[in-house]
């Protein structure tokens, strides 16, 4: 069984642990942080708690001062003592802190916060600046790598820091007093250097004085030829690299317990011995090299095991499964009992699926590094010692994790909260890619939501554009084949109305190299096709009265006038100067308004009522037109296949009723005359006897 997978792929090196010459290029004081340009895909972020204060640009009195204080910090040594005694102690804490080899770094940055809130970052860091950094955590997505310039070089059974005061620190995995004690003593007669640390690691746990010293020997040795390479080197630039895969494993994982390490191939196998004498000679003996013809992977049945690493569920050995969903704000890790029926009660049966759950849960998050908040939702339970007793289930199934770990208790809804550190990129972030299709979310639109959604596009992509003979009226438009089949079976008749409006031709491509919310079109007289995107919208109706006043157009229309606007925009509002054509006018408009004012009626085809010398123009042209004729002052017109519909009005004068004139019956259409004034009810009181005897036109202003 998999208990712990690494990769590493040569398309996205592991920038974690590299060390590096940077140089500062800006300071956000908003954030109290800097960014760093180390040459890496984006600039790195910097947080002020996290720059040394050798770094500082302040006066030597006061970064000695400084210096001092941190000098004067309590041992770190007997702090986590008693930090570790504390935690076992106290049972009734809500949240356990399971710190891993780490712990003490995380514990030095929270003094490091304190000391630093006396001053600002702007103040001591200037853009520009070079620094040694160190990444602490990968880019992801959009963000930069996270970096340091309190540098740490991890060893087989020690880590150094070499610009970290007071070393001394013992791993909180080591939980034996004794070996504790024994440690310590060890440290003690190590020549470790002032202003420099060292932290045991788990792995140093039973190790020799000669084992321990060795290792602090090839950390020394490291930390000079890091030093020797950065007088030399030019910002930005690579100074110390961590390693490769084969010599995090060896260095982080291996154990006295592992009976046999396979390596697969010569060179690697090379690598790995090597490292292996220079980290443990004794241990050498266990390196053995794959020489199967089988994959080491398949003659392992490993294979599968892997495979199900990309599963969200999970199955128990029970019957019950979890369901494991990465989000970007949290990990959540559903429990269900699903066909778990070995025992005789609900309360057995969520018993025993949750201890299964709390084991499987603690593996998962080991085998795809689940990192971050993650929360657990366990099968309610009716008992308190049963919620107890899957606490201390997880926590001792957690003991094994490398990460540094906070894990809570079962709430009264059944969520348990944890964090874990993380270490590494995940298996889904590292070896998948983003969906074209759903984006990511794991959805996608149903086809009919999605047809109708082009289908809007489509729409305003036909109003924007006109017949035009030269480039033809063939308009294309490429869609998913699924949205395609949509709209032709129960769209057309959609489609012939938008032909029939616009007189264009459109057709409809379904083409499967699209994504499911993808659409092109070629427009007419064009070859190439172009992606589908919305119009821009139309103009408002306040934005269209404003643009007509600015045109001087509208006699209602008022400019409005806007105290945010710039100088320019009232400029052009401001009435203009009086001209003498204008005075005028004015004159003129002033005489005839003690005129006795006459009553107008509104023209519907215009918009405006026509004067004397525009009503005899119309009946001329309407007689040109028409075949019209005028005899006595009275107007004939021959009405049209298709008569215009009108509106008649009413004269000043009450109008006579007219007779209409008789005719033989003929081929011709009848025709009806009226006068032009009479005192009796015009042609429109009469009623209608039939289609025929409906005029055309009665009356000029119609």
């Amino acid at each position: 069984q998999i208990a712990e997978f690494d990769f590493e792929s040569r398309a996205k090196a592991p920038l974690k642990g590299n060390i590096y010459l940077a140089k500062v290029t800006r300071i956000e004081p908003s954030l109290q942080a800097a960014f760093v340009d180390y040459g890496g895909n984006r600039h790195g972020f910097l947080p002020f708690n996290e720059i040394h204060p050798d770094y500082y640009q302040i006066p030597v009195a006061d970064k000695e001062a400084l210096m001092q204080e941190v000098e004067a910090e309590k041992d770190p040594a007997d702090e986590e003592t008693e930090t570790d005694n504390s935690t076992n102690d106290n049972e009734e804490a809500s949240v356990e802190d399971m710190g891993g080899d780490d712990a003490q770094e995380a514990q030095q940055a929270s003094k490091r916060r304190n000391l630093i809130r006396k001053y600002k970052i702007q103040e001591v860091i200037k853009p520009r600046q070079i620094i040694l950094i160190q990444v602490l955590k990968e880019e992801r997505s959009n963000k930069g790598a996270s970096v340091t310039t309190y540098l740490s070089l991890a060893g087989r059974y020690c880590v150094l820091m070499p610009n970290t005061a007071r070393g001394g620190g013992i791993s909180r995995r080591i939980s034996s007093a004794s070996d504790r004690k024994k440690l310590k003593d060890t440290v003690s007669k190590l020549d470790v250097p002032q202003g420099m640390g060292l932290i045991v690691r788990t792995a140093g746990s039973g190790r020799t004085t000669a084992e321990i010293k060795r290792d602090w020997k090839y950390l020394t040795q490291l930390w000079d030829s890091v030093r020797d390479k950065t007088v030399v080197s030019t910002a930005p630039s690579l100074v110390h690299e961590e390693g490769n895969l084969i010599r995090r494993c060896i260095r982080d994982i291996y154990d006295s317990d592992i009976e046999e390490v396979l390596v697969s191939g010569k060179d690697s196998f090379k690598e790995a011995k090597d490292y292996m004498k220079l980290l443990s000679p004794t241990h050498i003996k266990k390196m053995k090299e794959h020489k199967d013809t089988a994959p080491l992977f398949r003659a392992h049945q490993v294979e599968n095991q892997l495979a199900a690493m990309f599963s969200p569920e999970v199955v128990l050995p029970s019957g019950g499964y979890l369901v494991i969903n990465q989000t970007e704000a949290l990990v959540a890790i559903d429990v269900n009992s699903g066909k778990s029926t070995r025992k005789y009660s609900v309360e057995q049966t969520a018993l025993a699926t949750n201890m299964e759950a709390a084991v499987e849960v603690a593996r998962q998050a080991r085998l795809r590094d689940l990192a971050g908040l993650l929360v657990i939702d366990f099968i309610d339970m009716d008992e308190h010692r049963n919620n107890r007793s899957v606490e201390r289930k997880l926590k001792e199934s957690l003991r094994h994790d490398r990460a540094r770990l906070q894990v809570g208790r079962i709430s009264s809804f059944g969520l348990l909260e944890m964090s874990r550190q993380r270490l590494r990129a995940g298996v889904l972030e590292g070896s998948t890619t983003q969906c074209h299709h759903c984006h990511g979310t794991g959805i996608i639109r149903s086809t009919e939501s999605r047809a109708l959604h082009i289908l809007r596009h489509m729409e305003e992509q036909v109003q924007t554009l006109t017949t035009n003979s030269e480039k033809g009226n063939l308009l294309q438009f490429n869609v998913p084949p699924d949205v395609a089949n949509y709209l032709l079976n129960h769209k057309r008749q959609h489609f012939g109305e938008l032909e029939t409006a616009t007189g264009l031709q459109i057709i409809i491509n379904g083409d499967a190299e699209l994504a499911s919310m993808e659409a092109s079109v070629i427009a007419p007289g064009e070859t190439q096709s172009k992606k589908l995107e919305r119009a821009p919208p139309a103009p408002t109706g306040n934005a269209h009265k404003s643009n007509t006043h600015k045109k001087g157009g509208g006699r209602n229309q008022r400019p409005q006038h806007n105290k945010n606007k710039n100088r320019e925009e009232r400029d052009e509002q401001k009435p203009p100067q009086k001209s003498p054509k204008n005075i005028e006018q004015k004159e003129s408009a002033s005489a005839n308004a003690d005129k006795p004012k006459q009553r107008r009626r509104r023209n519907f085809n215009k918009g405006k009522r026509p004067d004397g010398e525009t009503k005899e123009a119309i009946k001329t042209e309407l007689k040109s037109v028409e075949g019209g004729t005028t005899e006595g002052g009275t107007t004939t017109f021959a009405p049209t296949s298709k008569p215009r519909p009108s509106r008649p009005q009413p004269s000043k004068t009450k109008p006579a009723a007219d007779k209409p004139k008789s005719s033989p019956p003929s081929k011709s259409p009848p025709q009806k005359t009226m006068p032009e004034k009479s005192k009796k009810k015009g042609w429109w009181g009469k009623k209608k006897t039939a289609a025929s005897d409906t005029p055309a036109n009665t009356d000029s202003e119609g």
